[in-house]
């Protein structure tokens, strides 16, 4: 396999997945601004400890990601002041704009789990691109 996964990487994904389900958790609950804020300490944790320190330091500050960096520490700051709703939107188009250059390595990855990769392999799953 081309990606290997250690113990540190295991740790970091588990921490990105339940950054999801508190994210998605408090967006169910009326957009729990505690859960919320639960969620993102867990995902950006996860994210830090699955690319390491110094590398999602450059992510975030590197000249080209400034505006998905801003739009997501703006969306963090919108939760801790109780406009959830705006802090969601925000944080969405700044993950977007931050891991957009990702989705070809996560495609790659996905098609390699069992299950999840038989699922997404199928015409109408797929999409192509008009290169």
């Amino acid at each position: 396999m081309a990606y290997e996964i250690n113990e540190q990487k295991k740790i970091g994904l588990g921490l990105i997945g339940f950054g999801i389900f508190f994210t998605f958790l408090g967006a169910l609950l009326f957009f729990d601004r505690g859960l919320l804020a639960l969620g993102n300490i867990f995902w950006l944790s996860g994210v830090a400890i699955l690319l390491g320190w110094y590398s999602t330091w450059k992510l975030f500050t590197n000249r080209a990601n400034y505006k998905g960096s801003v739009c997501f520490l703006l969306g963090l700051f919108f939760i801790f002041v109780r406009w959830p709703i705006v802090g969601i939107i925000f944080e969405i188009y700044g993950c977007i704009a931050l891991f957009g250059g990702f989705w070809p390595t996560v495609k790659v990855f996905l098609y390699q789990i069992p299950v999840v990769g038989w699922i997404i392999q199928y015409p109408i799953m797929r999409v192509e691109s008009a290169d």
